[in-house]
């Protein structure tokens, strides 16, 4: 079969390609604006990229168009496409359809966390020798890839996003997968371009504990009032929490303040287990995403000592707390965080692990629901453990950034060029201080700039 994909370089389609291309498919794709590290992986993959949206990529014997769910009426190729009378379908349903059945499928639903749980999960799957294949938002380092079919008789980890589905479909994406084991992480408000509440993406949540049969399973976080009520709406399947509650089945205690070390304890119906985890990984929520993962694990059959014994072994994935250099002492690093509350957790997780320096806070409120300003008053706070804080401001920014600069007096700045910004934040950095960058997008090659400011910088004296 011949496949072309709409919006390919997407975290998303851009998987979907991969997994297309190993089933055997002949696989073509278009897009704009691309960058790593989807571009790269569809390059190596030997599949064929065109730039931009028209109607001539649609030439050829296509036997199906997969529509990423960023492209809305008004696109010239998807308006092609409808004029074309050719079959086509969305990347979520065509996953259904293609690759999930018969499969052991594990959602990994949540807010926050999503891409590192499910490479979490991943990871100790594989590290249990069950050759798992897997669809995550992101690059996991432990695989280099971010998609593959795995064993048939393996366990499926799928990264399950409430974003809706396709122009044609506005169900979120998760509720084609069908799994066997959720993991619920946490939910708050998000995504305010399509979900006017925050009652409507628990509606959706709800859509997804409705599909999971009752001989799978729920993996719930304790301590989230919106899952609570997700939950109270109904659920089908065996319940068991995890978190920090001393009630929860599954219970996370932190040996360092960092998260860098922690103590995991399983009650189960066979009786008590527990298991130590010290990794390089730092910040609480990372130490909560593992705890999920470990549950996941251990319901797929795999020892939770050796499990813990293999998060030892894990390698962040892509653009999360990824150090992507250092230059005499400084480090930059890449983080996905744009939403507030992850924004803060990446924060809160470095500070713990900075003894020495400064923290430097780079960030672009890119995402749709930072673009309208919907959770802008929450910003204030989530940048509490930065030293300093360097704002950039996007292009279809609805809201005024300086009024929130103002707020943060003179550790805070904002800027709209990229250069400017490039300039501030490298004659500010020093000697053992770490240069955070948060954003959900390309950012313009910042983390690349930095570094090369960096190194001029000390080529020069």
């Amino acid at each position: 079969m011949r496949l072309h994909i709409i919006g390919i370089c997407g975290t998303f389609m851009g998987s979907l390609a991969l997994l297309a291309r190993e089933l055997g498919h002949e696989v073509s794709g278009s897009d704009a604006n691309v960058y790593p590290p989807m571009s790269t992986q569809l390059a190596e993959a030997g599949i064929t990229l065109m730039e931009g949206y028209q109607a001539a990529n649609l030439s050829g014997s296509i036997d199906l168009v997969v529509v990423g769910n960023a492209l809305s009426r008004g696109n010239p190729e998807v308006e092609a496409l409808l004029n074309s009378g050719m079959r086509y379908t969305s990347g979520a349903q065509w996953l259904a359809d293609y690759v999930l059945p018969g499969r052991k499928v594990i959602a990994v639903a949540g807010t926050h966390g999503k891409t590192t749980t499910a490479s979490l999960l991943a990871w100790l799957l594989e590290s249990a020798g069950l050759k798992p294949g897997f669809l995550i938002g992101g690059v996991p380092r432990n695989f280099g890839v971010s998609a593959r079919l795995g064993d048939e008789n393996a366990p499926f980890v799928v990264e399950a996003d409430e974003y809706d589905t396709a122009f044609f479909d506005k169900r979120s994406k998760f509720v084609h997968y069908r799994p066997t084991i959720a993991v619920l992480n946490n939910l708050e408000f998000d995504h305010a371009d399509i979900f006017p509440d925050l009652a409507a993406i628990e509606r959706q949540f709800h859509h997804l504990v409705r599909i999971v049969p009752s001989q799978g399973h729920l993996l719930v976080a304790d301590q989230q009032p919106a899952l609570e009520r997700v939950l109270k709406m109904g659920a089908w399947s065996p319940v068991a929490y995890f978190g920090a509650d001393t009630n929860s089945q599954w219970q996370l205690r932190l040996e360092r303040a960092d998260a860098s070390r922690f103590q995991v304890l399983y009650l189960g119906e066979q009786g008590e287990e527990d298991g130590v985890v010290e990794w390089a990984l730092t910040g609480e929520h990372n130490a909560r995403n593992a705890l999920a993962a470990l549950a996941a694990a251990r319901l797929c059959g795999v020892n939770l000592a050796r499990a813990c014994a293999a998060l030892a072994r894990f390698k962040t994935p892509r653009r999360r707390q990824e150090v992507r250099g250092e230059v005499n002492g400084i480090q930059v690093i890449d983080d996905f965080a744009h939403h507030p509350t992850a924004i803060a957790a990446t924060l809160q997780g470095l500070r713990a692990a900075t003894t020495k320096g400064r923290l430097l806070a780079v960030i672009e409120p890119r995402s749709n629901t930072m673009r309208l300003g919907a959770l802008r008053e929450r910003l204030n706070d989530s940048v509490a453990d930065a030293d300093a804080v360097f704002w950039f401001q996007p292009a279809g920014v609805a809201w005024s950034m300086e009024s929130l600069v103002e707020t943060q007096g003179e550790r805070a700045a904002l800027f709209n060029d990229i250069d400017a910004l490039v300039e501030a934040v490298v004659t500010q950095a020093s000697p053992l201080d770490r240069i955070v960058v948060m954003s959900n997008g390309g950012f313009e090659g910042v983390h690349e700039r930095l570094l090369d400011a960096l190194t001029a910088r000390e080529q020069s004296k």
